[in-house]
């Protein structure tokens, strides 16, 4: 079963039509960052709140100590007497390992468009694109965004994520489990979702090599169920795993 995300319900041209599940529990999960050779380099955390009776907001936070850093945040509303929530606002900014600022990714489904402005360069360039009638564009919320892959009601996800290097560009995504282990009472239960490019069958195994892997690591049992995600720290940055502290000794060990 492939699940698009597509609301059921609404008129609005200009809003996200992904529905995405309400969280269970808010409050701030502490984790750190850690290189691709498992040594922690610096903190990070995921932050789920509620600015008011009409507002959630996501926060994910995660860098190097003393260097590269990226903050991404996302705000929805809920719909469906608050069985779910629909994207508003998205935003991620990161800077380099000298604390330049390298830009900011903006996604307004309120407005139906989406900007990248970039920084290093001191241009303060900005470049914008209108967002497709009811778009689905999820960059930040995959905790979220995911768990239809983790209850398993769905066995595949797609959905499509702002890029900035090269130009403002919509991409297709899908996801997938690639990673579901026995119900055992330590982290081998942790479910695995790969998600990267919705390749076409023409582009060649060497273009798909040069993706980096992208993946988001969940507890099926607990109820703020993220784990840990493996992603470039920013566009062209190293890739990093960002793991919740309270299973990062023994989820890290599995890795070896």
């Amino acid at each position: 079963m492939v699940v698009s995300l597509l609301a059921m319900a609404g008129t609005a041209a200009a809003e996200s039509a992904l529905r995405l599940p309400y969280p269970e529990n808010f409050g701030r999960i502490p984790a750190s960052t850690y290189d691709t050779n498992h040594n922690r380099v610096g903190d990070a955390h995921l932050v789920i709140e509620n600015l008011d009776e009409k507002r959630v907001r996501i926060v994910v936070e995660s860098g190097i100590d003393g260097g590269a850093r990226t903050i991404a945040t996302a705000e929805l509303e809920p719909i469906e007497d608050g069985r779910f929530l629909r994207l508003l606002k998205q935003e991620s900014r990161s800077l380099n390992p000298e604390g330049v600022a390298l830009g900011v990714l903006s996604i307004d489904h309120e407005h139906g468009f989406a900007s990248c402005k970039k920084g290093a360069s001191g241009s303060n360039e900005i470049q914008r694109l209108t967002l497709p009638d009811r778009d689905r564009v999820a960059n930040v919320p995959l905790n979220l965004l995911f768990q239809p892959l983790v209850d398993g009601t769905a066995d595949r996800l797609n959905f499509q994520v702002l890029l900035c290097r090269f130009g403002a560009r919509l991409i297709d995504i899908d996801a997938r489990v690639v990673s579901k282990r026995g119900d055992t009472p330590d982290t081998s239960r942790f479910i695995e979702v790969e998600y990267q490019p919705s390749f076409g069958k023409f582009v060649s195994l060497v273009a798909q090599k040069l993706v980096p892997r992208l993946s988001v690591w969940f507890d099926p049992r607990a109820s703020n169920s993220w784990i840990a995600h493996r992603v470039p720290l920013y566009s062209k940055g190293p890739e990093v795993l960002v793991v919740r502290d309270e299973v990062a000794d023994s989820w890290l060990a599995q890795r070896n």
